[in-house]
């Protein structure tokens, strides 16, 4: 009885962890698609009829409410409604307009569509209106792939490109870039305890089934999900408590001369640059000298796209970033980019260090 019950449970939808707001945001960017989108048809095609199909409804909930999805990106919406439409017509060609011919195109455009890599779920009802649409749909043909499908999806994909990206949403969405390549055949010292990259495609190629999620968002969200454990266990350490205040600095109008002497001094392999505020103006880093000589000033060897953080971060954010062996030193700056200070790997060890004594070691597992 109880396994009863737990299977009726199961129809019961779970609650969606989707804030109020981000939901207002996509049901305004469906209605503002589709009200664009089917204005721009109309104006294209004329007194023509048929200037907006259904199947677009679908494809407006996929791009607005869940940009992210691999199934939302601009080549699956428009390889994939433009492969059905075609796939469609040819079905409705060859084999009729009855109910066979209908489930034909429907499974030959998820093939196609799984060929050819743009998986599209509203593909499959333009396959059936190709087929089922009526005069109208016949009388256009092949062309039924460019008007209105084509130049729907197009209107579509232009205003989710637009909207979305006004509302800071990355659109298309792009996984995390994984570090580096090594140039050893150890691993990344983060994944060396850690799951890797190769157990994860493990479970997902025995799992057997297409997850809506990318690969890279997944495995970000599983490491997050351990910091948070982390966090939970061991408590909060902050950048302010741990960084290093007194930083020695560079001004970009120093000369590398100048530079190369004072890292040499200080047994240094990098130092921040700053203006006369003290706002952080990039990363001067002891190979960059090597490479660049010491001729002419710190602003034409520095790096200014530096990965920094600020004072209130969690220490366990900066875990990843620090443990990749890419970056070794990550300056902390407050909300007007002026430096604080500094927090390297030896003060993220020690800090991990410190919190794993005074936690003591974990309990014993009671578990059989």
């Amino acid at each position: 009885m109880n396994r009863f019950k737990g299977w009726l449970r199961a129809f019961w939808p779970e609650p969606m962890a989707v804030g109020r707001g981000e939901q207002l945001l996509s049901c305004v960017g469906a209605l503002l698609g589709l009200l664009i989108s089917g204005w721009i048809a109309r104006q294209a095609l004329g007194n023509a009829g048929l200037w907006l199909v259904a199947p677009m409804g679908a494809c407006a909930v996929l791009l607005f409410a869940v940009p992210s999805s691999p199934l939302a990106q601009p080549w699956s919406v428009f390889g994939g409604n433009l492969i059905a439409a075609l796939v469609g017509v040819a079905c409705a060609q060859w084999l009729g307009h009855g109910l066979v011919a209908a489930g034909i195109a429907v499974a030959a455009a998820m093939v196609a569509m799984f060929v050819l890599r743009c998986l599209h779920p509203p593909g499959g009802a333009i396959a059936l209106t190709a087929v089922l649409g009526g005069e109208e749909v016949a009388q256009l043909g092949y062309a039924f792939a460019l008007y209105p499908v084509s130049l729907n999806s197009l209107g579509l994909l232009t205003i989710a490109l637009l909207f979305n990206n006004a509302f800071r949403r990355r659109y298309p969405h792009r996984a995390m870039a994984p570090d580096s390549p090594r140039k050893t055949r150890d691993l990344p010292p983060r994944d060396r305890l850690g799951f890797t990259a190769a157990d994860l495609d493990e479970v997902l190629q025995a799992r057997g089934e297409l997850l809506d999620i990318a690969r890279e968002d997944l495995a970000d969200i599983l490491r997050q999900t351990e910091e948070r454990a982390y966090r939970r266990r061991f408590g909060e350490v902050r950048c302010a408590d741990i960084m290093s205040r007194d930083v020695l600095c560079l001004h970009p109008e120093t000369s590398r001369a100048e530079a190369w002497a004072r890292m040499q001094a200080h047994r240094l392999t990098a130092m921040p640059v700053v203006n006369q505020a003290r706002q952080l103006q990039g990363m001067l880093y002891l190979h960059d000298l090597l490479r660049t000589g010491e001729a002419g000033q710190v602003r034409e060897a520095m790096q200014t796209g530096v990965l920094t953080c600020a004072p209130q971060w969690p220490t366990i954010r900066l875990v990843q970033r620090l443990s990749s062996g890419e970056v070794h030193k990550v300056p902390v700056l407050d909300e007007d980019g002026v430096l604080l200070g500094i927090v390297t790997q030896t003060d993220l060890v020690a800090a991990l260090y410190r919190r794993s004594l005074e936690t003591g070691p974990a309990a014993p597992s009671t578990e059989a």
